[in-house]
């Protein structure tokens, strides 16, 4: 590299900084996020696992419910109950639909598992609520969404909920601060391969 190409990138990256500088200078409202993570690709709840996990990081409690995951053991959970202090998590699905086969106890275990979330949510010392798969269960109407949208927008301001589950409805995204979709490229469960430890769960 030559003497003018070094500085011709130093000049480059002094004006992206100066333009970067400008921008986050703008930046200054802080507030509780309603994040969601959806779309048909695998990542949605790992990703909000990654999200605690970083909460636990900075001294901020989390509380999780699952709403289709049930007594299941997985790698998240065993770690994050080595943080008691730090994280409330309750399984409170009882596996897919198709697995329990009765839509009636299906809606009941999604009642309870909402009534806990509200019960997290106006804990004064929990900075983030997950609520894991309940796009699922706001899929398939066993929760109204008229009845969920406006619990989240009322949220105290410094809280950060996080929705997780493929087919969000439009109106939790449009409500949305921030919204992800996780595409699926390709997926080894196609190739005959099952749920790998580590990966999955």
């Amino acid at each position: 590299m030559t003497d003018s190409d070094t500085d011709r990138h130093a000049n480059k990256m002094a004006k992206k900084k100066a333009a970067r500088d400008k921008i986050m200078a703008t930046k200054t409202e802080e507030k509780g996020l309603l994040i969601v993570h959806t779309g048909k690709g695998k990542g949605k709840s790992t990703a909000a696992m990654g999200m605690a996990m970083r909460c636990i990081g900075h001294g901020m409690r989390v509380g999780i419910v699952q709403f289709v995951k049930g007594a299941w053991s997985t790698g998240e959970k065993d770690v994050l109950e080595k943080f008691p202090d730090m994280v409330t998590m309750k399984a409170m699905g009882e596996g897919f639909t198709w697995e329990t086969q009765d839509k009636e106890r299906d809606i009941a275990a999604a009642q309870r598992a909402w009534e806990a979330a509200q019960e997290m949510m106006t804990d004064p010392g929990i900075s983030m609520v997950i609520l894991d798969e309940m796009n699922i269960v706001l899929r398939y109407d066993y929760l109204a969404l008229d009845e969920v949208l406006p619990v989240l927008a009322a949220r105290r301001q410094d809280l950060h909920v996080v929705v997780t589950g493929r087919n969000a409805k439009d109106e939790l995204i449009e409500a949305a601060d921030l919204v992800t979709e996780m595409t699926l490229v390709k997926h080894p469960f196609r190739a005959g391969i099952k749920a790998q430890k580590g990966v999955e769960f």
